[in-house]
């Protein structure tokens, strides 16, 4: 699990491709603490080091993280949002960030207002039931506060303010309009919509044999 606050803006050091599969050479300067099977999200998106060291490490990009996300756009040299997992005693400076990237948005507008830099953003319909004023979305796996929401009929469009601290502590001050970003809604918003609407469903009730159990399950 992670909380959105970037670490480290890394570099994409080489792309293998084969397919819609990846394998993924990162620069990034806590490389060297990082363990094999250790997670790190990479522009949100939660992968596995499989290879690393001192500046560098390595994870594998399935054809679903592929399809779903940004990466195909990746090139060498590529600036990334770095994040390593929260640890347990670790601070909630963001919100809760899984990792698992929903699909992808447009950047439409970069808008200054005073010390602030209003982002734009443009999404299909069934991620934008997920996104919420004053509530939180990932990007690109920066933790964010949706600033303003329209509903544009086939698409929904919603805006972020940015602080000058996150503009220049992450890749989002590479973005252009046109980019495209990786967007995670809230995980509680979609674990509720879930619960509710399996709730509505009728399921039948089958009754557990017991019979065959050791007697210490009686």
């Amino acid at each position: 699990m992670f909380t959105g606050i970037v670490e480290d803006v890394g570099s994409i050091g080489s792309i293998e491709q084969n397919g819609s599969s990846l394998v993924l050479q990162i620069k990034a300067k806590f490389a060297s603490e990082l363990t094999l099977g250790e997670s790190v999200a990479v522009n949100g998106i939660c992968l596995t080091v499989t290879k690393k060291d001192d500046a560098s490490f390595s994870a594998d990009v399935t054809p679903e993280t592929f399809r779903r996300t940004s990466l195909s756009l990746l090139s060498a040299g590529s600036p990334v949002n770095l994040e390593r997992a929260m640890r347990a005693d670790g601070r909630f400076g963001g919100h809760i960030v899984s990792g698992h990237i929903d699909g992808t948005g447009r950047l439409t507008a970069i808008r200054r207002e005073d010390n602030a830099y209003n982002v734009f953003f443009r999404v299909e319909k069934p991620l934008f039931r997920y996104i919420i004023e004053k509530g939180s979305v990932a990007l690109d796996g920066i933790s964010l506060t949706v600033a303003s929401v329209k509903n544009e009929g086939n698409y929904g469009e919603f805006s972020v303010a940015v602080i000058p601290h996150t503009w220049e502590n992450t890749a989002l001050k590479n973005k252009r309009v046109g980019s495209i970003i990786n967007v995670e809604c809230d995980v509680v918003g979609k674990y509720i919509e879930h619960f509710v609407s399996f709730g509505k469903e009728e399921t039948k009730q089958t009754e557990i044999d017991m019979t065959n159990f050791p007697s210490f399950h009686r």
